[in-house]
């Protein structure tokens, strides 16, 4: 192979880049056989480099194999050609001839376009064998370039303590790093609208972290920035901050595109704000399947399933494919307003009109939908028929509809299935008691207690976040730790005193511990939604709606309590529970109490 640059601006390589089809493509190419011109190593690279988007790969190789002693360089241009195009296992091979090549050692251009091409987790045990080689053959300090390429490689995976290892190793990184690894912890924030809507709240909060760390280095956001901070303030309800992508998009005259688009509708969706996104979702100059997805999520954890409904006939009528995700959406809208019949022939069309095969998930939204809507027999038909092993959010929700329906049989049939899947979670035992206590039947709730203390099982405690003037506050059951500890408790005084005088009588039936009533009285007045609206209430503008976001479902009592909270102070008040939204205004509440 000759040299390099005597021949790397001849007029040839000009027509080359010209080429649009593989016709004029091997008419260039047979001037450079017939010129001496593909005897030079960066004609030849050239060649590799457009071959792989105009020729089939056989062609390509066969380029390839009929030069004489290649280089690394040329290896590494075929390596990452073939890695574009989506031929990662023909690379491979490649990259298997560079290690028995005698005279040829892959270098630090050999590696990032391999880890750019197994960003999934098919791909996890080679890349993994793969980044041994990098320590192998290059040592240490590794490059910084092959450092991103495995932080993003990591974060594509799914590894984020991997992806974030490296990262912290990267003295300065670059835009595209950053990216990366604020992806990847948005990446598994995921909304679930089966079994809990909140995401993994840590994960969120690190891309905040990030995000202001990235900000003292002075890089400007980009589109996936944005996406990945907005989706993280969606998961935890960080609408302020949330707001603030929003502006800064708006700001510096940003495109708000499909994925934008997506992202903040999410955002509103998640934050109360349901009305903000339907705003946006109409002004999107393009819409795509996702946006639609997005949407008709948003509209059923509000409860406003109808709309839901509408907008994906509307979704059909523009000619948008539903997939997994728009399907259990309308099941869940379906779900959340007691249409059931329609909830049924949704979840049929998905095999006989949209060719899709349900996935558990789906199942357990057909569950939901019944056991809320009493046909709790029907419920455990489905769970015990379906072809794949019912897991534990199955056994949950025909639980939770037993408990609601007060049928004790299909409970105590759902718990032992959920001990054998997870002997550790509280919340099993907890709907199962409440299901006793309901139904007076004290012995059974205290053996159930009594089980609980031998395993070493603690009820999850109540946690309650309200966002009041731009911070977030935490309330546990119960808590004491706020700085304003003295002036919420005198609030929620007052708070309880009015709830008398308008006759409230508090449901004390399913507060599990063994105490007197007078002292479950008490515990249900510190709850930690109660704790979070007398904060609201104490610090918060008046003509500001307090928006709360809890970890559990909202209890029976704490329902009736802050639909009176939202009349005598004539606040409007959302709480976002693990499956849905509660819009409480003028002594009502949106779920018509159907939740």
């Amino acid at each position: 192979m000759k040299s390099v640059s005597p021949k790397s601006n001849h007029s040839v390589l000009h027509l080359l880049r010209r080429c649009k089809t593989l016709n004029t493509f091997k008419q260039v190419h047979a001037q450079m056989i017939t010129t001496g011109l593909i005897l030079h190593t960066y004609p030849v690279s050239r060649v590799l480099y457009f071959s792989s988007y105009l020729a089939p790969v056989t062609y390509t190789l066969t380029i390839f194999n009929l030069v004489l002693n290649p280089s690394i360089f040329l290896y590494n241009t075929l390596v990452s050609s073939l890695t574009r195009e989506d031929h990662v296992q023909i690379a491979l091979s490649i990259y298997s001839r560079i290690l028995t090549h005698s005279s040829v050692k892959p270098n630090n251009y050999t590696y990032p376009s391999l880890f750019k091409a197994f960003g999934s987790n098919q791909w996890l045990e080679e890349g993994k064998s793969l980044h041994a080689h990098v320590l192998k053959f290059l040592g240490s300090p590794i490059d910084k370039f092959i450092q991103a390429s495995l932080v993003n490689f990591y974060s594509r995976c799914g590894k984020v303590g991997l992806a974030r290892y490296i990262f912290n190793r990267i003295r300065e990184p670059d835009l595209a790093t950053w990216n990366s690894m604020l992806s990847a912890y948005a990446r598994n924030d995921t909304f679930s609208l089966v079994d809990n809507i909140h995401g993994n709240t840590g994960f969120s909060l690190e891309v905040l972290s990030l995000f202001s760390s990235m900000q003292k280095s002075l890089l400007e956001p980009n589109e996936v920035t944005l996406v990945a901070l907005i989706t993280a303030c969606a998961d935890i309800g960080a609408l302020s901050q949330g707001t603030w992508a929003h502006v800064y998009v708006i700001r510096n005259n940003l495109s708000i595109n499909h994925f934008i688009g997506t992202a903040l509708i999410t955002l509103y969706a998640n934050c109360g704000c349901l009305d903000l996104g339907c705003q946006l979702f109409k002004q999107l100059a393009r819409r795509d399947a996702f946006c639609f997805n997005a949407m008709i999520r948003g509209l059923a954890i509000h409860g406003r399933g109808n709309e839901a409904l509408g907008l994906f006939r509307k979704m059909i009528r523009e000619g948008f494919d539903p997939d997994d995700t728009t399907i259990l959406s309308v099941m869940n809208a379906c779900s959340h307003v007691g249409l059931v019949e329609e909830g049924r022939k949704y979840f049929k069309s998905m095999k006989s009109v949209y060719r899709l095969e349900p996935k558990i998930e789906h199942y357990c939204c057909l569950v939901d939908l019944l056991g809320r809507a009493g046909l709790v027999e029907d419920a455990e038909e489905i769970v015990l028929s379906m072809p794949m092993k019912p897991n534990a959010i199955l056994w949950r929700s025909l639980l939770g509809a037993a408990r609601v329906h007060g049928n004790v049989d299909t409970g105590e049939i759902a718990l032992r299935k959920l001990l054998e899947l997870e002997p550790e979670t509280s919340g099993s035992y907890v709907l199962l008691s409440n299901m006793y206590a309901f139904l007076n039947r004290w012995e059974d709730v205290n053996r159930l207690r009594s089980l609980m203390k031998r395993l070493g099982i603690d009820k999850t405690p109540g946690s309650s976040i309200v966002e009041v003037n731009g911070s977030m506050h935490e309330f546990l059951i119960g808590d004491r730790s706020h700085p304003k500890v003295k002036d919420i408790y005198l609030k929620l005084e007052e708070m309880n005193k009015k709830l008398q005088e308008f006759g409230h009588l508090p449901r004390t039936r399913d507060v599990l511990f063994d105490i007197e009533d007078e002292e479950r009285e008490e515990a249900l007045s510190h709850h930690s939604e109660r704790l979070a609206i007398s904060f609201a209430l104490l610090e918060s503008n008046a003509c500001v709606p307090i928006r709360i976001i809890k970890n559990l479902r909202v209890c029976v009592d704490c329902h009736s309590c802050t639909k009176l909270f939202s009349k005598i102070y004539m606040r409007e008040i959302i709480v976002r529970d693990r499956t849905r939204f509660h819009h409480f205004k003028n002594g009502t509440c949106s779920c018509l109490d159907y939740w």
